[in-house]
């Protein structure tokens, strides 16, 4: 087989506009439906496709706000979403109000559970502030229904016309440490055949056991929360669109849940979202969308300000955007825009920021450029939704070495995660640049098929499976052995060990059944079925796709590699013009090409079916000249 190009992308595209939208921050003070009306029309001009509504805390000293989810609350949503659509901007809702899912209207038999008890989290910085309301259950799919029945039904005015909206879950602030729900002691005895409880107190002492809880509780996470809320969403009338991270769960499992998987960064590094990315093209997803520049150049507690908050650079903007193109994003919702309310002085808009995201209004840093770059990534995610995924390498994703680690070490640590298992750190291997590498879990696995020399795994087909852990639960490693059994070229880099407290009789049968002679290779280059798709001293950062045969890569600035929290002010200076010279094996040819770059900005390389190249850079023009026969264009 010539490529690895993975199924059509036969899902329905929730967002067939490709410009950026924004998460729209309305604070519990009073809305009014022309300050609605007009922010909705500054957006559009600005060049946006749509807005999220987020519902957060009263700002202190102003007049309250009307009730949460009362008629009149509904009534202004509902504005906000009709007006919207007469202009041509899509409305997407947070279903509920800030995070974790909560509110004073979940009872205390729907509220979180610790081991000891009721849990003491609650909903903090809230639309209802002063009142606290309970954190929901996560673990329990029914009480998740009986939620979603309340907020769907104060949402459903808003609920008209043709576009069925997202319903947005923002990433994971449940507390876990002890994390429970009725049933679970039973569950667990009878799954692994001793009981947790009295371990509970003493996890970390106990890695076997803690390791064995947190595979259950990951279980329960995927089933009870992430696939019972993409239920709810349709059963209401939307679709999921989903943040996982921060979850103690399988995150592939968990995104793929969603219609639309959400990654983000900066707190997250750009490299974090091929998790989310990895997700779609298993599930055979169209669309990966990301938090956008939240905490750009670092977080601050509430009520900040943001570090440099109001100082934002556009180039550093265009740099990390295209990192993010780079690393499977296709849809950016910038972070974010607060509600403006004519009746206040600047001084007081300017009180109402929110505290951890890039600022976004007519006194933003960037606002005189913000049109261009709406129209320019625009364009780059256009580009990125044609066709479909390429990819070649299956890589197994090592959560049984993160389930088997406590926390982070305190230097390692970010606002947005101290544990090992929330994947802060996973990186694909460095032999496998050029590859196109995907990240498969045990979750799908064990529905894979090899046949035909092709290894079938979700809706994608890969070519090779890559496997690097310490540790491999019995689960997982009987689906590789059956795998490899079929005839899967499989690269074990180490001989894992097995997870958990108790031992699986069979696992060490298995272990030998996977590594006799001629089963597994020794070296990458053995189970390699070609050569990697892009090889180059430098490789930048890029994202592959086929469309109609012909292979199109966009390649973000070099600089864009290795972009970590926080950003430092003022990066983009460090991405002048330069060329990079790179070679793609791609249907039995070989093409060289100088790829060349303006300062912090990205090239769409297409290679048709024929042979011939063709470079675009968006929203610039080409003028080098290449030994190769390649058409310079640009895309204005």
């Amino acid at each position: 087989m010539s490529t690895r190009s993975g199924c059509s992308v036969n899902q329905p595209n929730h967002y067939p506009d490709s410009r950026p939208w924004t998460r729209w921050w309305w604070f519990a003070n009073p809305v009014r439906r022309d300050d609605l009306t007009n922010q909705l029309d500054w957006l559009k001009d600005m060049g946006f496709g749509g807005v999220e509504i987020a519902w957060v805390y009263p700002q202190p000293g102003e007049e309250s706000g009307v009730e949460w989810l009362s008629p009149e609350w509904s009534r202004l949503v509902a504005h906000a979403s009709s007006h919207a659509a007469s202009i041509g901007l899509g409305c997407d809702f947070t279903f509920g109000t800030l995070w974790p899912f909560g509110g004073t209207f979940v009872p205390a038999e729907d509220a979180a559970l610790n081991h000891d008890g009721p849990s003491p989290q609650r909903l903090l910085k809230s639309w209802e502030l002063p009142e606290e309301g309970l954190i929901l259950n996560h673990l329990d799919a029914t009480a998740l229904g009986r939620y979603a029945s309340v907020m769907a039904a104060a949402l459903a005015p808003a609920l008209t016309g043709g576009r069925r909206p997202a319903f947005f879950c923002d990433s994971w602030e449940v507390r876990t440490e002890g994390l429970w729900t009725t049933g679970f002691g039973g569950a667990f005895r009878k799954r692994f055949g001793y009981d947790i409880e009295p371990f509970m107190s003493v996890l970390d002492e106990h890695p076997d056991a803690r390791y064995d809880y947190r595979k259950l509780i990951g279980e329960y996470v995927l089933r009870e929360f992430y696939q019972a809320y993409a239920e709810e969403c349709r059963r209401h009338g939307g679709f999921a669109r989903v943040q996982c991270h921060g979850a103690p769960t399988d995150l592939l499992a968990a995104y793929a849940a969603a219609e639309v998987p959400e990654s983000e960064t900066l707190l997250f590094d750009p490299e974090f979202s091929q998790i989310a990315a990895s997700a779609s093209v298993l599930a055979g997803r169209s669309i990966v969308s990301a938090e956008a520049f939240t905490c750009l150049y670092g977080w601050r507690r509430w009520p900040g300000p943001g570090l440099h908050q109001g100082e934002e650079r556009i180039g550093d903007i265009y740099l990390l955007g295209d990192a993010l193109v780079a690393n499977g994003v296709n849809h950016l919702i910038w972070h974010g825009t607060p509600l403006r309310s004519s009746w206040l002085t600047l001084e007081q808009q300017r009180s109402r920021w929110f505290y951890a995201s890039v600022h976004i209004g007519p006194d933003a840093a960037f606002a005189d450029e913000l049109p261009a770059c709406n129209a320019y990534f625009a364009e780059v995610c256009a580009a990125m939704r044609e066709g479909r995924p390429y990819h070649d390498v299956a890589v197994y994703l090592p959560l049984e070495d993160k389930r088997m680690l406590g926390k982070l070490p305190e230097e390692d640590r970010k606002p947005s995660g101290e544990y090992h298992w929330e994947l802060h750190d996973l990186r694909f291997p460095a032999e496998l640049a050029g590859y196109h590498p995907t990240w498969v879990s045990e979750h799908f696995l064990r529905d894979a098929e090899f046949r035909d020399g092709i290894l079938h795994c979700g809706k994608a087909e890969f070519s090779s499976l890559y496997l690097d852990c310490e540790w491999l639960d019995i689960d997982a490693l009987a689906a590789v052995v059956r795998l490899a059994r079929q005839g899967l070229p499989v690269y074990l880099k180490r001989l894992p060990r097995q997870p958990g407290r108790v031992a699986a009789t069979n696992y060490t049968n298995e272990l030998d059944e996977l590594t006799r002679p001629g089963r597994v290779a020794d070296h990458f280059s053995e189970v390699a079925a070609r050569a990697p798709l892009l090889t180059g001293p430098l490789l930048p950062p890029h994202r592959c796709r086929v469309v109609d045969g012909d292979l199109v890569i966009f390649f973000a600035h070099p600089q864009a590699a290795g972009l970590t929290y926080p950003l430092r002010p003022g990066r983009f200076e460090d991405a002048s013009a330069v060329e990079v010279p790179v070679t793609v094996h791609w249907n039995g040819t070989v093409h060289d090409i100088t790829l060349p770059f303006e300062a912090g900005r990205g090239v769409l390389l297409r290679i048709s079916r024929s042979g011939r190249s063709q470079l675009t850079r968006f929203g610039g023009s080409l003028s080098c000249s290449h030994g190769h026969e390649t058409d310079l264009v640009n895309s204005d």
